[in-house]
């Protein structure tokens, strides 16, 4: 059966204003249950809700932003809403702004040294691993794909030099695996340019 192609893709579309200090989120196997638990979360602090989405395959995620102690208290939330239809939670303070970016994968270069690929088993370890991931080293998220026509899965593509590719994937490898859902990293030395226009 074919996943739908959700929004949540792109979930700062349209967004304006600053961006959030932290994020938090929830993910799902229940959409009913998703929803239900996004309210508790709106609910119980000061967020904006920055995406509440089904994904593939009939899960539900939701991304809050705002203060620290806003995104904690909304999370809480809604891990107690979701009881045991809860995949995973993340909260992240000081998000790296690149984070936010790499939702929509607006920047692309023509050429790059080195792609490094994180890719895990829920939407949460994919943006944790992300976060991470840039704030160890300089690279560009080039994208963080949350489980849209995946499976289930997410992942994270970022680029530098070689060795900036190699210290950011094992740091947002080691978030990942943290978060107990990492499920494979790879880093690609002076990838063919035939693969660059397929990557994004």
């Amino acid at each position: 059966m074919n996943c739908p192609d959700p929004t949540l893709h792109d979930p700062f579309h349209g967004r304006e204003g600053p961006a959030p200090r932290a994020l938090g989120g929830i993910e799902t196997s229940s959409i009913a249950r998703g929803i239900e638990a996004t309210d508790a979360m709106l609910k119980a602090a000061r967020v904006e809700l920055l995406a509440g989405n089904p994904v593939c395959p009939g899960k539900y995620v939701a991304l809050v932003g705002g203060a620290v102690a806003e995104v904690e208290s909304a999370v809480r939330a809604g891990e107690a809403a979701a009881a045991d239809t809860l995949v995973d939670a993340l909260v992240i303070p000081n998000v790296h702004p690149q984070v936010l970016q790499a939702f929509s994968a607006t920047t692309f270069p023509e050429t790059l040294a080195a792609v490094g690929v994180l890719e895990t088993f829920s939407v949460a370890a994919a943006v944790v691993g992300g976060d991470a991931a840039v704030k160890a080293a300089r690279v560009d998220l080039l994208e963080i794909r949350l489980a849209r026509a995946l499976g289930g899965k997410a992942y994270v593509l970022l680029t530098g030099e070689v060795a900036a590719v190699r210290a950011a994937v094992e740091a947002g490898a080691a978030a990942a695996r943290k978060q107990g859902l990492l499920l494979g990293t790879s880093v690609i030395p002076a990838p063919h340019p035939d693969l660059l226009s397929r990557l994004v």
